[in-house]
Protein backbone atom coordinates (compact mmCIF):
# COMPACT_ATOMS: atom_id res chain seq x y z
CA UNK A 1 0.00 0.00 0.00
CA UNK A 2 2.87 2.38 0.76
CA UNK A 3 4.14 1.97 -2.79
CA UNK A 4 0.75 2.97 -4.18
CA UNK A 5 0.69 6.02 -1.91
CA UNK A 6 4.15 6.92 -3.19
CA UNK A 7 2.88 6.68 -6.78
CA UNK A 8 -0.09 8.90 -5.90
CA UNK A 9 2.25 11.44 -4.32
CA UNK A 10 4.40 11.51 -7.46
CA UNK A 11 1.39 12.05 -9.73
CA UNK A 12 -0.02 14.73 -7.43
CA UNK A 13 3.29 16.50 -6.90
CA UNK A 14 4.20 16.66 -10.59
CA UNK A 15 0.71 17.84 -11.53
CA UNK A 16 0.70 20.50 -8.81
CA UNK A 17 4.15 21.83 -9.74
CA UNK A 18 3.53 21.87 -13.50
CA UNK A 19 0.04 23.36 -13.49
CA UNK A 20 1.23 27.01 -13.13
CA UNK A 21 3.55 26.46 -16.11
CA UNK A 22 0.70 24.94 -18.13
CA UNK A 23 -1.43 27.96 -17.24
CA UNK A 24 1.25 30.28 -18.58
CA UNK A 25 1.53 28.23 -21.78
CA UNK A 26 -2.25 28.20 -22.23
CA UNK A 27 -2.36 31.99 -22.01
CA UNK A 28 0.52 32.30 -24.48
CA UNK A 29 -1.04 30.09 -27.15
CA UNK A 30 -4.55 31.43 -26.69
CA UNK A 31 -6.19 28.49 -24.93
CA UNK A 32 -8.37 30.84 -22.90
CA UNK A 33 -12.07 30.18 -22.67
CA UNK A 34 -14.32 33.14 -23.39
CA UNK A 35 -17.20 33.70 -21.01
CA UNK A 36 -20.32 32.13 -22.54
CA UNK A 37 -23.96 32.47 -21.58
CA UNK A 38 -23.98 29.01 -19.93
CA UNK A 39 -20.76 29.54 -17.97
CA UNK A 40 -20.68 30.14 -14.24
CA UNK A 41 -17.39 32.04 -14.21
CA UNK A 42 -17.38 35.71 -15.20
CA UNK A 43 -13.71 36.19 -16.08
CA UNK A 44 -11.94 34.60 -19.09
CA UNK A 45 -9.89 31.74 -17.66
CA UNK A 46 -7.16 29.67 -19.33
CA UNK A 47 -7.92 26.02 -19.87
CA UNK A 48 -5.87 23.01 -21.05
CA UNK A 49 -5.09 21.95 -17.48
CA UNK A 50 -5.42 18.36 -18.66
CA UNK A 51 -1.89 18.60 -20.07
CA UNK A 52 -0.45 18.99 -16.57
CA UNK A 53 -2.59 16.10 -15.36
CA UNK A 54 -1.37 13.91 -18.22
CA UNK A 55 2.26 14.67 -17.44
CA UNK A 56 1.70 13.88 -13.76
CA UNK A 57 0.05 10.57 -14.66
CA UNK A 58 2.78 9.69 -17.19
CA UNK A 59 5.63 10.41 -14.78
CA UNK A 60 3.93 8.32 -12.09
CA UNK A 61 3.49 5.39 -14.49
CA UNK A 62 7.12 5.60 -15.61
CA UNK A 63 8.28 5.58 -12.00
CA UNK A 64 6.03 2.61 -11.30
CA UNK A 65 7.52 0.66 -14.21
CA UNK A 66 10.88 0.67 -12.40
CA UNK A 67 9.62 -0.34 -8.95
CA UNK A 68 10.25 -4.07 -8.33
CA UNK A 69 6.83 -4.67 -6.76
CA UNK A 70 4.99 -3.28 -9.79
CA UNK A 71 7.38 -3.60 -12.75
CA UNK A 72 6.02 -7.04 -13.60
CA UNK A 73 2.78 -5.38 -14.72
CA UNK A 74 4.76 -3.59 -17.44
CA UNK A 75 6.99 -6.48 -18.52
CA UNK A 76 4.45 -9.30 -18.61
CA UNK A 77 1.98 -7.40 -20.77
CA UNK A 78 1.92 -4.30 -22.97
CA UNK A 79 -1.51 -3.32 -21.61
CA UNK A 80 -0.08 -0.53 -19.45
CA UNK A 81 1.65 1.07 -22.44
CA UNK A 82 -1.51 0.82 -24.54
CA UNK A 83 -3.46 2.61 -21.81
CA UNK A 84 -0.77 5.27 -21.55
CA UNK A 85 -0.73 5.75 -25.34
CA UNK A 86 -4.51 6.12 -25.33
CA UNK A 87 -4.28 8.67 -22.51
CA UNK A 88 -1.82 10.75 -24.52
CA UNK A 89 -4.03 10.64 -27.62
CA UNK A 90 -7.25 11.49 -25.78
CA UNK A 91 -5.51 14.39 -24.05
CA UNK A 92 -4.16 15.70 -27.36
CA UNK A 93 -7.66 15.52 -28.83
CA UNK A 94 -8.94 17.49 -25.85
CA UNK A 95 -6.15 20.06 -26.25
CA UNK A 96 -7.17 20.55 -29.87
CA UNK A 97 -10.72 21.22 -28.70
CA UNK A 98 -9.47 23.62 -26.00
CA UNK A 99 -7.60 25.55 -28.69
CA UNK A 100 -9.96 25.47 -31.66
CA UNK A 101 -13.39 24.36 -30.35
CA UNK A 102 -13.75 21.31 -32.56
CA UNK A 103 -17.11 20.33 -34.01
CA UNK A 104 -18.79 17.82 -31.70
CA UNK A 105 -19.07 15.17 -34.41
CA UNK A 106 -15.36 15.43 -35.18
CA UNK A 107 -14.52 15.16 -31.49
CA UNK A 108 -16.82 12.17 -31.06
CA UNK A 109 -15.21 10.46 -34.06
CA UNK A 110 -11.78 11.01 -32.52
CA UNK A 111 -12.93 9.57 -29.19
CA UNK A 112 -14.32 6.51 -30.93
CA UNK A 113 -11.13 5.90 -32.94
CA UNK A 114 -8.96 6.17 -29.85
CA UNK A 115 -11.27 3.85 -27.91
CA UNK A 116 -11.17 1.25 -30.69
CA UNK A 117 -7.36 1.53 -30.80
CA UNK A 118 -7.13 0.89 -27.05
CA UNK A 119 -9.56 -2.04 -27.25
CA UNK A 120 -7.63 -3.47 -30.22
CA UNK A 121 -4.43 -3.08 -28.21
CA UNK A 122 -5.69 -5.47 -25.53
CA UNK A 123 -7.86 -3.48 -23.12
CA UNK A 124 -11.12 -5.37 -23.42
CA UNK A 125 -14.01 -6.65 -21.34
CA UNK A 126 -13.43 -10.38 -21.57
CA UNK A 127 -16.74 -11.41 -20.03
CA UNK A 128 -20.21 -10.02 -19.45
CA UNK A 129 -22.40 -10.42 -16.33
CA UNK A 130 -25.63 -11.60 -17.90
CA UNK A 131 -27.06 -13.70 -15.10
CA UNK A 132 -23.88 -15.78 -15.15
CA UNK A 133 -20.41 -15.17 -16.52
CA UNK A 134 -20.62 -15.22 -20.31
CA UNK A 135 -17.52 -14.95 -22.48
CA UNK A 136 -17.89 -12.27 -25.12
CA UNK A 137 -16.63 -12.66 -28.68
CA UNK A 138 -13.57 -10.52 -29.58
CA UNK A 139 -15.56 -8.20 -31.84
CA UNK A 140 -18.36 -7.76 -29.30
CA UNK A 141 -15.82 -7.22 -26.56
CA UNK A 142 -14.08 -4.48 -28.56
CA UNK A 143 -17.39 -2.79 -29.37
CA UNK A 144 -18.60 -2.80 -25.75
CA UNK A 145 -15.22 -1.57 -24.50
CA UNK A 146 -15.12 1.29 -27.00
CA UNK A 147 -18.73 2.23 -26.21
CA UNK A 148 -18.11 2.37 -22.45
CA UNK A 149 -14.99 4.48 -22.87
CA UNK A 150 -16.76 6.99 -25.12
CA UNK A 151 -19.77 7.21 -22.77
CA UNK A 152 -17.58 7.79 -19.72
CA UNK A 153 -15.42 10.36 -21.51
CA UNK A 154 -18.46 12.43 -22.39
CA UNK A 155 -20.13 11.92 -19.00
CA UNK A 156 -17.19 13.53 -17.20
CA UNK A 157 -17.03 16.20 -19.89
CA UNK A 158 -20.71 17.06 -19.31
CA UNK A 159 -20.32 17.39 -15.54
CA UNK A 160 -17.23 19.59 -15.75
CA UNK A 161 -19.10 22.84 -15.14
CA UNK A 162 -17.99 24.04 -11.70
CA UNK A 163 -14.53 24.58 -10.25
CA UNK A 164 -13.27 21.32 -8.79
CA UNK A 165 -16.43 19.32 -9.53
CA UNK A 166 -15.17 16.83 -12.13
CA UNK A 167 -11.75 16.28 -10.55
CA UNK A 168 -13.32 15.76 -7.12
CA UNK A 169 -15.96 13.29 -8.31
CA UNK A 170 -13.38 11.25 -10.24
CA UNK A 171 -10.95 11.31 -7.31
CA UNK A 172 -13.66 10.03 -4.96
CA UNK A 173 -14.55 7.26 -7.38
CA UNK A 174 -10.88 6.46 -7.90
CA UNK A 175 -10.30 6.04 -4.15
CA UNK A 176 -13.30 3.74 -3.80
CA UNK A 177 -12.30 1.54 -6.70
CA UNK A 178 -8.64 1.53 -5.71
CA UNK A 179 -9.71 0.04 -2.38
CA UNK A 180 -11.83 -2.55 -4.14
CA UNK A 181 -9.22 -3.49 -6.73
CA UNK A 182 -6.64 -3.81 -3.96
CA UNK A 183 -8.93 -6.29 -2.18
CA UNK A 184 -9.33 -8.23 -5.43
CA UNK A 185 -5.53 -8.26 -5.91
CA UNK A 186 -5.03 -9.80 -2.47
CA UNK A 187 -6.78 -12.95 -3.74
CA UNK A 188 -4.08 -13.40 -6.38
CA UNK A 189 -0.48 -14.63 -5.98
CA UNK A 190 0.80 -11.08 -6.57
CA UNK A 191 -0.66 -8.04 -4.85
CA UNK A 192 0.36 -5.88 -7.81
CA UNK A 193 -2.70 -4.58 -9.65
CA UNK A 194 -2.82 -2.48 -12.80
CA UNK A 195 -6.33 -1.29 -11.89
CA UNK A 196 -5.12 -0.08 -8.48
CA UNK A 197 -2.10 1.57 -10.05
CA UNK A 198 -4.21 3.50 -12.58
CA UNK A 199 -6.73 4.53 -9.94
CA UNK A 200 -4.08 5.70 -7.48
CA UNK A 201 -2.12 7.68 -10.08
CA UNK A 202 -5.38 9.23 -11.29
CA UNK A 203 -6.40 10.21 -7.76
CA UNK A 204 -2.99 11.80 -7.20
CA UNK A 205 -3.16 13.91 -10.34
CA UNK A 206 -6.75 14.95 -9.51
CA UNK A 207 -5.71 16.17 -6.05
CA UNK A 208 -2.66 17.96 -7.45
CA UNK A 209 -4.80 19.76 -10.01
CA UNK A 210 -7.64 20.45 -7.57
CA UNK A 211 -5.32 22.63 -5.47
CA UNK A 212 -5.24 25.05 -8.43
CA UNK A 213 -8.82 24.44 -9.56
CA UNK A 214 -10.78 25.18 -6.38
CA UNK A 215 -13.11 28.17 -6.71
CA UNK A 216 -12.11 30.67 -7.95
CA UNK A 217 -10.11 28.52 -10.33
CA UNK A 218 -6.83 29.75 -11.76
CA UNK A 219 -7.01 27.21 -14.58
CA UNK A 220 -9.67 24.94 -16.06
CA UNK A 221 -8.89 21.36 -16.97
CA UNK A 222 -10.72 21.83 -20.28
CA UNK A 223 -11.67 18.94 -22.51
CA UNK A 224 -8.07 17.75 -22.33
CA UNK A 225 -8.60 17.03 -18.63
CA UNK A 226 -12.24 15.95 -18.48
CA UNK A 227 -11.86 13.47 -21.34
CA UNK A 228 -8.65 12.14 -19.80
CA UNK A 229 -10.38 11.50 -16.47
CA UNK A 230 -13.33 9.74 -18.08
CA UNK A 231 -10.92 7.61 -20.11
CA UNK A 232 -8.69 6.59 -17.19
CA UNK A 233 -11.42 5.69 -14.71
CA UNK A 234 -13.04 3.48 -17.36
CA UNK A 235 -9.75 1.81 -18.21
CA UNK A 236 -9.18 1.00 -14.54
CA UNK A 237 -12.65 -0.49 -14.24
CA UNK A 238 -12.19 -2.62 -17.37
CA UNK A 239 -8.78 -3.84 -16.19
CA UNK A 240 -10.37 -4.77 -12.86
CA UNK A 241 -12.89 -7.10 -14.49
CA UNK A 242 -10.05 -8.98 -16.14
CA UNK A 243 -8.83 -10.13 -12.72
CA UNK A 244 -12.12 -11.81 -11.78
CA UNK A 245 -12.27 -15.54 -11.42
CA UNK A 246 -15.83 -16.47 -10.44
CA UNK A 247 -14.63 -19.84 -9.13
CA UNK A 248 -12.35 -18.22 -6.54
CA UNK A 249 -14.04 -14.92 -5.71
CA UNK A 250 -16.92 -14.73 -3.27
CA UNK A 251 -20.25 -13.46 -4.60
CA UNK A 252 -20.19 -10.43 -2.29
CA UNK A 253 -17.01 -9.34 -4.02
CA UNK A 254 -18.00 -10.50 -7.49
CA UNK A 255 -21.23 -8.51 -7.73
CA UNK A 256 -20.07 -4.93 -7.03
CA UNK A 257 -17.28 -5.00 -9.57
CA UNK A 258 -19.76 -5.60 -12.37
CA UNK A 259 -22.03 -2.77 -11.37
CA UNK A 260 -19.71 -0.12 -12.80
CA UNK A 261 -19.52 -2.02 -16.07
CA UNK A 262 -23.30 -2.10 -16.31
CA UNK A 263 -23.76 1.61 -15.60
CA UNK A 264 -20.90 1.55 -17.04
CA UNK A 265 -19.36 2.80 -13.85
CA UNK A 266 -21.20 3.35 -10.61
CA UNK A 267 -18.93 6.18 -9.54
CA UNK A 268 -19.97 8.11 -12.66
CA UNK A 269 -23.66 7.72 -11.91
CA UNK A 270 -24.17 11.46 -11.44
CA UNK A 271 -22.26 12.47 -14.61
CA UNK A 272 -24.00 9.78 -16.65
CA UNK A 273 -27.40 10.78 -15.26
CA UNK A 274 -26.66 14.41 -16.09
CA UNK A 275 -25.56 13.46 -19.60
CA UNK A 276 -28.66 11.33 -20.26
CA UNK A 277 -30.99 14.05 -19.00
CA UNK A 278 -29.22 16.63 -21.17
CA UNK A 279 -29.45 14.47 -24.30
CA UNK A 280 -33.14 13.71 -23.76
CA UNK A 281 -33.86 17.37 -22.97
CA UNK A 282 -32.13 18.63 -26.10
CA UNK A 283 -33.51 16.02 -28.46
CA UNK A 284 -37.04 16.73 -27.20
CA UNK A 285 -36.50 20.34 -28.25
CA UNK A 286 -35.20 19.32 -31.66
CA UNK A 287 -31.65 20.37 -30.77
CA UNK A 288 -28.31 18.62 -31.16
CA UNK A 289 -27.45 16.37 -28.19
CA UNK A 290 -24.32 18.50 -27.76
CA UNK A 291 -26.20 21.82 -27.81
CA UNK A 292 -25.12 23.80 -24.71
CA UNK A 293 -27.59 24.93 -22.08
CA UNK A 294 -27.81 25.90 -18.41
CA UNK A 295 -29.90 22.97 -17.22
CA UNK A 296 -27.15 20.64 -15.93
CA UNK A 297 -27.32 19.38 -12.35
CA UNK A 298 -24.73 21.90 -11.19
CA UNK A 299 -26.65 24.74 -12.83
CA UNK A 300 -29.79 23.65 -11.00
CA UNK A 301 -27.88 23.58 -7.72
CA UNK A 302 -26.81 27.19 -8.23
CA UNK A 303 -30.32 28.21 -9.26
CA UNK A 304 -31.87 27.02 -6.00
CA UNK A 305 -29.41 29.09 -4.00
CA UNK A 306 -26.18 27.16 -3.44
CA UNK A 307 -22.80 28.83 -3.73
CA UNK A 308 -20.28 27.31 -6.13
CA UNK A 309 -18.34 25.74 -3.27
CA UNK A 310 -21.50 24.48 -1.59
CA UNK A 311 -22.84 22.91 -4.76
CA UNK A 312 -19.52 21.18 -5.42
CA UNK A 313 -19.27 19.80 -1.87
CA UNK A 314 -22.83 18.44 -1.94
CA UNK A 315 -22.31 16.78 -5.33
CA UNK A 316 -19.07 15.32 -3.99
CA UNK A 317 -21.13 13.95 -1.11
CA UNK A 318 -23.57 12.23 -3.46
CA UNK A 319 -20.67 10.81 -5.46
CA UNK A 320 -19.03 9.49 -2.29
CA UNK A 321 -22.30 7.95 -1.09
CA UNK A 322 -22.76 6.08 -4.36
CA UNK A 323 -19.11 5.06 -4.76
CA UNK A 324 -18.37 3.96 -1.20
CA UNK A 325 -21.83 2.53 -0.68
CA UNK A 326 -21.07 -0.03 -3.38
CA UNK A 327 -18.01 -1.39 -1.56
CA UNK A 328 -19.27 -1.21 2.02
CA UNK A 329 -20.97 -4.59 1.61
CA UNK A 330 -17.46 -6.07 1.58
CA UNK A 331 -17.02 -5.02 5.20
CA UNK A 332 -20.53 -4.85 6.71
CA UNK A 333 -23.83 -6.68 6.50
CA UNK A 334 -26.01 -5.58 3.59
CA UNK A 335 -28.85 -4.52 5.93
CA UNK A 336 -26.51 -2.22 7.86
CA UNK A 337 -25.17 -0.77 4.64
CA UNK A 338 -28.69 -0.13 3.38
CA UNK A 339 -29.70 1.64 6.60
CA UNK A 340 -26.58 3.78 6.55
CA UNK A 341 -27.09 4.54 2.88
CA UNK A 342 -30.68 5.68 3.43
CA UNK A 343 -29.73 7.88 6.40
CA UNK A 344 -26.87 9.50 4.48
CA UNK A 345 -29.10 9.97 1.42
CA UNK A 346 -31.76 11.67 3.57
CA UNK A 347 -29.18 14.04 5.07
CA UNK A 348 -27.78 14.86 1.64
CA UNK A 349 -31.28 15.44 0.28
CA UNK A 350 -31.94 17.94 3.07
CA UNK A 351 -28.61 19.66 2.43
CA UNK A 352 -29.35 19.74 -1.30
CA UNK A 353 -32.77 21.35 -0.89
CA UNK A 354 -31.98 23.55 2.13
CA UNK A 355 -31.36 26.84 0.25
CA UNK A 356 -34.57 26.38 -1.72
CA UNK A 357 -36.59 25.51 1.37
CA UNK A 358 -35.05 28.34 3.37
CA UNK A 359 -36.35 30.88 0.87
CA UNK A 360 -39.42 29.05 -0.30
CA UNK A 361 -41.02 28.23 3.08
CA UNK A 362 -41.33 31.91 4.13
CA UNK A 363 -42.75 32.69 0.69
CA UNK A 364 -45.31 29.91 1.09
CA UNK A 365 -46.26 31.24 4.52
CA UNK A 366 -46.69 34.74 3.09
CA UNK A 367 -48.78 33.38 0.23
CA UNK A 368 -50.97 31.41 2.66
CA UNK A 369 -51.35 34.46 4.89
CA UNK A 370 -52.37 36.56 1.89
CA UNK A 371 -54.90 33.92 0.80
CA UNK A 372 -56.36 33.78 4.32
CA UNK A 373 -56.56 37.58 4.48
CA UNK A 374 -58.34 37.70 1.12
CA UNK A 375 -60.75 35.01 2.33
CA UNK A 376 -61.51 36.95 5.49
CA UNK A 377 -62.13 40.15 3.53
CA UNK A 378 -64.40 38.27 1.14
CA UNK A 379 -66.41 36.74 3.99
CA UNK A 380 -66.78 40.14 5.71
CA UNK A 381 -67.97 41.64 2.44
CA UNK A 382 -70.56 38.90 1.97
CA UNK A 383 -71.76 39.35 5.57
CA UNK A 384 -72.22 43.08 5.16
CA UNK A 385 -73.99 42.59 1.84
CA UNK A 386 -76.39 40.14 3.48
CA UNK A 387 -77.27 42.57 6.27
CA UNK A 388 -77.97 45.36 3.74
CA UNK A 389 -80.33 43.19 1.76
CA UNK A 390 -82.12 42.17 4.94
CA UNK A 391 -82.68 45.86 5.96
CA UNK A 392 -84.45 46.66 2.68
Amino acid sequence: MRIYLFIAAIAGGVTYLLTPLIRHIAIKIGAVGEVRARDVHTVPTPRMGGLGMLIGFTVAMLFASHIPFIEGLFTQSHQAWVILAGAIMICLLGMADDLWDLDWMLKLAGQLLISVFVAWGGLQIISLPLGSLVTASPSLSMAITAFLIVVSINAVNFVDGLDGLASGIVAIGGIAFAIYSYIIARNSPSYASMATLIDIAMVGMCVGFLLHNWHPAKLFMGDSGSMLLGYLITCASIVMTGRLDPASIHTSIYLPVFMPILLPMLVLFLPILDMCLAIVRRLSKGQSPMHPDRMHLHHRMLRIGHTVQGAVLILWGWAALIAFGSIMILFFRASYVLIGFLIAAALLAVATMYPYLRHRIPEIREENAAIEADARHASVGRFRGGRSRGGR
